[in-house]
């Protein structure tokens, strides 16, 4: 494991790769690596896992968060090579090399951790070999940076579809960033029916499906490179529709009204987050994922008037929640939708069908 400050960690390969060039971050996540391995959020990254053992419960068809693991490279302590749950369809070792995502284990992981936390999340490579060659150093200089990435582009389906009763009470239009599965099922269990549309779709194509509200949904890469999408949130967060975001969707939001997004040392991934409800004082613990944030505090985001900081991280004080001051326009940073994570958050989802109710 090399990294672009020219740091490296030793590991072993349990089966050979190509080199694996991609932004490193941790997630500090006991349990859910299947789901976090195939969080679309994690598109280019390469994840260092720092619970100490990965992989002793397996992996099974039910968990996923997408068709296929999204996640550049994997970084772990120990390598369980024996799952053992009822649950469990096979170890997670042959589910990534099946889709060719190279692992490395036996590394110092807590090391590692300090190192990023220290000098913040930057471009590296896993490769084989017993010390980096001069070829991977070079490559890895050469490799892209997640600043100015449009990757929700990559993470997004390639053409819009139904989910969800026709009859359901509801009708929801999300905007897919790279969104997870268990939003798709929550909405589904709070009767709703879901049309979801690709990254690039324009507002008048919302507006022709005639929904009754308008989900922006996680993503990965650099909110700010996103330019086609903040034009169509624009267009749709005149008032006429109820608009709910979350993550990539939340900075997209904040961005729209004239707010901007900065990257975060080392972002925030895992699913132990404190975040405080700023009307309630109620802190929530929630479930994380993203490399950049919007700019503000509790006097509001600066250059969007019109919204207001509803939440706050706890742990660094930057903007988790914002809601527009007048229309039915909510977002949060972290994810209510968990999935791996605590439930506490879940409460926006029923928030948002109110405002549906409302209209």
């Amino acid at each position: 494991m090399l990294l672009e400050d020219g740091a490296w960690f030793p590991g072993t390969a349990p089966l050979p790769f190509e080199p694996a060039y991609a932004e490193v971050v941790f997630t500090t996540n006991l349990s859910g690596y299947q789901e976090v391995f195939t969080d679309p959020s994690y598109l280019g990254q390469i994840v260092v896992m720092t619970a100490p053992m990965i992989g002793n419960y397996g992996i099974n068809p039910e968990d996923l968060e997408s068709d296929r693991p999204r996640v550049a490279g994997v970084v772990v302590r120990e390598l369980s090579l024996k799952p053992s749950n009822w649950r469990s369809t096979g170890s997670l070792l042959d589910w990534l090399a099946q889709a060719k995502i190279p692992i490395i284990a036996d590394v110092d992981t807590r090391q590692l951790t300090r190192h990023i936390r220290s000098k913040g999340a930057m471009r590296g490579v896993v490769a084989v070999g017993p010390e980096p060659s001069a070829d991977v150093r070079a490559a890895l200089a050469a490799s892209p940076s997640m600043d100015g990435l449009d990757l929700a582009s990559a993470a997004t389906i390639g053409a819009e579809y139904t989910a969800g009763s026709p009859e359901a009470r509801h009708h929801v239009v999300a905007y897919d960033f790279g969104m997870k599965q268990n939003i798709v099922r929550l909405f589904i269990r709070n009767d709703c029916r879901l049309t979801v549309v690709p990254a690039t779709t324009p507002a008048a194509r919302v507006r022709e499906l005639q929904p009754d509200g308008v989900f922006l949904s996680n993503g990965p890469g650099d909110p700010a490179a996103v330019g086609y999408a903040i034009e169509s949130v624009r267009a749709l967060g005149d008032g006429s529709l109820p608009v709910f975001g979350i993550c990539l969707g939340h900075q997209i939001l904040g961005l729209a009204f004239g707010g901007e997004t900065v990257k975060l040392p080392y972002g925030h991934r895992g699913g132990n987050h404190p975040v405080r409800d700023l009307q309630t004082g109620q802190v929530l613990i929630t479930s994380q994922n993203h490399g950049f944030s919007v700019q503000g505090d509790t006097g509001g985001v600066p250059g969007a008037k019109a919204l207001e900081v509803t939440h706050l991280n706890l742990n660094d004080g930057t903007v988790e929640g914002i809601r527009h001051r007048e229309y039915p326009i909510i977002a949060v940073q972290y994810h209510p939708e968990a999935s791996p994570g605590p439930h506490d958050a879940q409460k926006h989802f029923q928030e948002f069908l109110q405002a549906l109710d409302s209209q």
